[in-house]
């Protein structure tokens, strides 16, 4: 959207639209209607992320819908929690969409690495944590940051995190997505010089209470600074260093 405006201004400048447009087109709803509800085509001018849908459970037919319509604009649209019956909605469209099956996203762009950010580093603690670790990192890449996986390193066997360590040097900002006791990102805060993000997730026993357990842990970390998400909520991990990796940029 900001490449758009900077399109529009750039036209009225060399004389190709004229000023009564120029109100118009910027002055108009920012919303547009569609059987999903509004979307806000001017949310990444404004806060810097695009506009994305939690799909699981929204109407498939619906789903497409948008897609279709921001495919037509040539602007970014990320789906989290894609089922399959989302995806076989989208079947016609899949070819100029990128879907990453792990992950459960489907995009309209795959952009570059914005080369001035610093890297993000997530962290899985075990194998069944990895969906939600996907969905972290795929997101952190289709928000423009570099991103490096460190997966299966759980405090179960710590020599396989110790033997990671030399990579953190690497990194600006470190997400660690963790289940059953959550004990991870304590570890990780108590070691890394950079920001650390926790990600409950609903991996565990009974006594985990579907991520409750882990939430608690890593709420009552006793590594201060550790900014905590909601279960399993990697998409929200991966906007806020996003943020973050914008607000060093602009401040450097």
């Amino acid at each position: 959207m900001t490449t758009k405006i900077s399109q529009l201004l750039q036209a009225f400048k060399q004389g190709d639209v004229d000023e009564d447009e120029v109100i118009q087109r910027l002055v108009r709803q920012p919303f547009e209607e569609h059987m999903l509800g509004r979307f806000d085509h001017h949310r990444e001018a404004r806060t810097g992320i695009p506009e994305a849908i939690l799909a699981e459970g929204k109407d498939p037919a619906a789903v497409a819908d948008i897609f279709a319509n921001y495919l037509e604009r040539d602007e970014q649209l990320i789906a989290t929690r894609v089922t399959d019956a989302i995806v076989d909605a989208l079947g016609e469209l899949m070819p100029e969409l990128h879907y990453f099956p792990d992950a459960r996203i489907v995009a309209t762009q795959m952009p570059e690495p914005a080369e001035s950010r610093h890297t993000v580093m997530v962290i899985s603690a075990g194998a069944l944590d990895r969906r939600v670790a996907e969905e972290t990192a795929v997101t952190c890449q289709l928000l423009r940051n570099p991103v490096d996986r460190v997966f299966d390193v759980g405090v179960a066997g710590l020599t396989r995190f110790a033997t990671e360590l030399d990579r953190f040097d690497k990194a600006g900002i470190i997400i660690v997505c963790a289940g059953m006791d959550g004990a991870l990102p304590s570890v990780v805060g108590g070691l890394a010089v950079q920001p650390v993000i926790a990600v409950p997730t609903s991996v565990g026993y009974g006594a985990s209470f579907g991520g409750v357990a882990p939430l608690l842990t890593m709420l009552n970390s006793c590594s201060p600074g550790t900014a905590v998400m909601n279960i399993d909520n990697g998409f929200g991990a991966a906007v806020l260093a996003t943020k973050m990796n914008q607000l060093a940029c602009r401040t450097a």
